[in-house]
């Protein structure tokens, strides 16, 4: 069986949340998760190069195949979601040096991959990966979870019968892929 190692990612400029995965066949394994808290730090170009330093760690250390990243989402405080921007770019940049490619997700998609709901919570997505990660407790805070769960579902979007892509019916479906179905 081939394995997988996703490395996904939470990104944030006060807590950015990591979670590794080891996948083999259709067993999910979970290697490590965790934060890495910028909080004490002021300066913004500190807490970028930290993010970058961290993920060079990680990524040394795991050797992961893939990145999920959770994508930003729009919000009233645009301050907010320029510096997550920037810290999901510096997250990216780390990945894109190792030549490790790398994939976003709306945080939508990723509660509805896990619960099957794109409302859940950030507590009903943590219930979740307990179970299908087969452990007794999920690593605190919650951005270990969301970063989890953002490589859970990376997992099930690439495996999915589509290999990810999208169409718009089946009609579209079996015009792009003639010979997934024969009469």
């Amino acid at each position: 069986m081939k394995e997988k190692i996703i490395l996904g990612v939470d990104p944030g400029t006060n807590v950015m949340g990591y979670g590794i995965i080891k996948v083999t066949g259709s067993k999910i394994e979970l290697l490590d998760a965790g934060v890495l808290s910028m909080k004490k730090e002021k300066d913004l170009g500190v807490r970028l190069k930290m993010i970058f330093d961290h993920m060079i760690n990680l990524i040394d250390q795991f050797l992961p195949d893939e990145l999920a990243i959770e994508a930003q989402f729009f919000g009233e405080n645009v301050q907010s979601m320029l510096k997550l921007g920037k810290a999901q770019g510096v997250a990216i940049a780390a990945a894109l040096s190792r030549s490790i490619p790398f994939e976003e997700y709306a945080p939508k998609k990723i509660k509805m991959s896990i619960t099957g709901k794109g409302t859940s919570s950030k507590e009903q997505v943590a219930s979740m990966l307990v179970h299908i990660l087969k452990i007794k407790n999920l690593p605190e805070p919650l951005d270990a979870t969301d970063a989890l769960a953002t490589a859970v579902c990376h997992h099930y979007q690439s495996n999915s019968p589509t290999g990810g892509k999208k169409y718009s019916g089946w009609d579209s479906f079996l015009k792009n892929n003639p010979n997934k179905l024969k009469t």
